[in-house]
């Protein structure tokens, strides 16, 4: 498959969750009646970005894999004959629970799952202490469009797991995320925070020669618990190609679908010309398993 067409959906959520997969699904077959092959959608799209506080009747929204929700985007994979990118909270056991990525094939069967490997802990995103870090290790997720190198937001900021997607075969790399700025933040810092998240994914498609899609929520979220306030989501969802280049750029600040065309021959020429995969010391990388070196 030379040309990928690939369908990004920007969204803000709400607290009803059969509204947000209603809203969803029909952005999905929006894109998808414009050509859309593959199909992205951002970090734990069912429901608000609950881990803003820490409360153990949140963890009531995991749902088994599968289960409800995995029937629900399989039967709209078959019926649009496309493959969904898909992130829901996982309920793997009671008390265990995981951050997963689903993958649906164009006939509605699961072709493969990534649970979250890195898991943040900090104000307004205590992921730490709902999620379980991943266990299926940085392996793509074979399907009909190519091979996708899942990771899952806080993954974004870590070269080493892009990079070990890209030495697994990853074709493209894709990060569902839910990412924004605390109210409070001076307008200076919130440019900072914004670029540093953009900047650090170009360079992860720079560095392994490899078109990346990333996908945000938009839109302001009250903290439950009142601590903080709250989230303003912001969006920027973009595509870029194998160096880094912009195909496509979303809205800081609305909702946004588009679908982009990747050429996915692309990294095949690139790849001549900026040979990093060639001109790796594996040699003499062995410390960068330690955690520090002192």
């Amino acid at each position: 498959m030379n040309n990928l067409k690939i369908g990004i959906i920007q969204l803000s959520k709400t607290a009803d969750i059969a509204a947000n997969r209603a809203r969803l699904a029909d952005e999905i077959r929006c894109v998808a009646s414009q050509g859309a092959q593959l199909i992205i959608n951002q970090e734990l799209h069912d429901s608000l970005y609950f881990c803003q506080h820490e409360d153990v009747n949140e963890c009531d929204l995991a749902l088994p894999i599968p289960g409800e929700a995995t029937e629900f985007y399989s039967a709209l994979a078959k019926e649009l004959g496309i493959v969904i990118v898909t992130s829901l909270f996982e309920k793997r056991a009671p008390g265990l629970y995981h951050n997963t990525a689903v993958v649906f094939e164009r006939d509605g069967s699961i072709a493969g799952k990534y649970r979250k490997m890195h898991i943040p802990d900090d104000p307004a995103y205590y992921e730490k202490f709902y999620f379980t870090p991943g266990d299926l290790g940085f392996r793509p997720i074979n399907t009909s469009v190519g091979k996708l190198g899942i990771l899952v937001c806080w993954d974004q900021w870590y070269p080493e797991a892009a990079r070990l997607m890209a030495l697994h075969g990853a074709e493209i790399l894709i990060y569902p995320t839910a990412i924004g700025w605390e109210s409070t933040d001076e307008e200076e810092e919130k440019t900072r925070q914004r670029e540093a998240w953009i900047t650090v994914q170009r360079g992860h498609a720079v560095a392994n020669g490899l078109p990346l899609v990333s996908v945000n929520r938009v839109g302001f979220e009250a903290d439950p618990s009142g601590h903080t306030a709250g989230i303003q989501f912001w969006g920027s969802s973009f595509v870029a190609g194998p160096q880094g280049e912009f195909l496509y750029q979303a809205p800081t600040d609305k909702e946004a679908s588009a679908v982009v065309d990747i050429d996915m021959q692309r990294s095949e020429h690139v790849r001549r010309w900026w040979p990093f995969l060639r001109d790796r010391r594996i040699d003499a990388y062995g410390d960068i398993t330690q955690r520090f070196i002192d």
